[in-house]
């Protein structure tokens, strides 16, 4: 009999009590009314939703500061804060959560696209267990069911209030933590390894891809046709005939096609700008914000040129951008991008050189990336099986199982 299987009978062999968050807690709001002039020379630290959103347990070290002056300080975070992201251009990215887990003096301030429940009782949940519990399974179908919209989507704070979740005992959590925490730090290491990989592949791929004085540079406009799509994000579905590139990294689905063709397509506005980047062959739709490059002349091979501006846009852009409340790509911008065109031999031997080593960085099928892939689903199934175990005494199939 394994310690958790001791600890339940022991503590709870009937089940555990279902509480909703409205009767453990309250939520409370972000920080409206900031301008890019308060991320000037900030004073504290300022939790946004990518922080949120990249990992369960609340990173800290973050770059982002905000001004703050003292009569804002009911906006501070606290340990064992649960954050919430409030709003997104999907139902399944609203209500994805964060738990402060280190216990702090620095004051944390959050921002309007985020909301904190916090705890009436600190000692009814652990925050590392509270990290599992509000990312698994059941609590985010529970959770994103509270969303509504059209093109945007946001979570309702009253409809939460009543979404149940089990409370365990404080030493069945702290088992269940040890034994999920063993999953997520492998991942960590795993992830890490890959992460020093990718940077490797980065360096070696602009170096690759220096610019020679001796190499003609033509301007994007001059090689190739340049445009935008007529989709919206909620056009997308979850299954239909086409890739529907929008302005992330996951493409959705279409029934219905706007092109046929190569091209390279890229984020125009959003936090996808200079970093999202699509090589399509074949038929596709695309967002009304998102860009289409295709290549039209035979002196330059559309795969160069997609790791080529891999590499090189993002500096680009960085310098010419237009800054508006969100990042955006005008389209004179594109139209100047300076692009090198050695000879098609040497753009062969560059592609055959940077697709050899992305696909050790990014194929799901062979090394890394596979197995953090495995390590990932193993760790969710377990997450899911060891709460729905701790609450009814039960183990939920695997899906193999299934």
């Amino acid at each position: 009999m394994s310690r958790l299987d001791e600890l339940i009978q022991e503590l709870c062999p009937d089940g555990v009590e279902y509480k909703t968050l409205g009767e453990l807690g309250k939520f409370y709001g972000g920080i409206t009314g900031k301008s890019k002039d308060d991320f000037t020379d900030g004073n504290v630290k300022f939790i946004t939703y990518k922080n949120v959103y990249s990992n369960p347990a609340l990173d800290i070290d973050v770059d982002d500061k905000v001004k703050i002056s003292d009569n804002e300080n009911q906006r501070t975070l606290e340990y064992g804060d649960v954050i919430f992201t409030g709003s997104s251009e999907t139902p399944d990215e609203c209500g994805i959560s964060s738990v402060l887990t280190q216990q702090t003096n620095e004051k944390l301030y959050l921002n309007s696209f985020c909301f904190v429940f916090r705890f009436n009782d600190t000692s009814i949940m652990l925050p590392n267990f509270s990290k599992h519990l509000f990312r698994s399974s059941e609590l985010r179908y529970q959770i994103g069911k509270t969303a509504n919209g059209v093109t945007r989507f946001n979570v309702s704070k009253k409809l939460m209030e009543k979404v149940k979740f089990p409370v365990p005992p404080l030493e069945v959590q702290r088992e269940i933590v040890r034994i999920l925490d063993s999953f997520t730090e492998l991942t960590a290491e795993l992830t890490a390894e890959l992460t020093a990989r990718k940077k490797q592949y980065e360096f070696y791929r602009d170096d690759l891809l220096k610019v020679d004085d001796s190499i003609k540079t033509v301007a994007l406009e001059e090689i190739a046709d340049i445009g935008t799509g007529s989709s919206n994000t909620n056009e997308g579905l979850e299954e239909g005939l086409y890739p529907f590139y929008v302005r992330s990294q996951e493409p959705l689905r279409k029934n219905e096609y706007e092109y046929d063709e190569t091209a390279i397509i890229t984020a125009g506005d959003g936090v996808g700008v200079g970093k999202v980047y699509h090589y399509v062959e074949g038929k596709y739709a695309l967002h009304q914000r998102a860009y289409r490059i295709h290549i039209n002349t035979p002196e330059v091979l559309p795969k160069y040129y997609f790791h080529y501006m891999k590499s090189a846009f993002l500096p680009y852009i960085q310098k010419t951008m237009f800054q508006g409340s969100v990042a955006s790509i005008r389209r004179p911008m594109l139209n100047k991008f300076p692009v090198p065109v050695p000879s098609l031999e040497v753009q062969k031997k560059i592609i055959d050189v940077l697709e050899n080593f992305e696909s050790i960085c990014s194929d799901l099928n062979i090394g890394l990336p596979a197995e953090i892939e495995a390590r990932q689903k193993q760790y969710e199934y377990y997450r899911d099986a060891l709460l729905t175990y701790a609450a009814t005494g039960k183990i939920i199939p695997r899906q193999t199982d299934r």
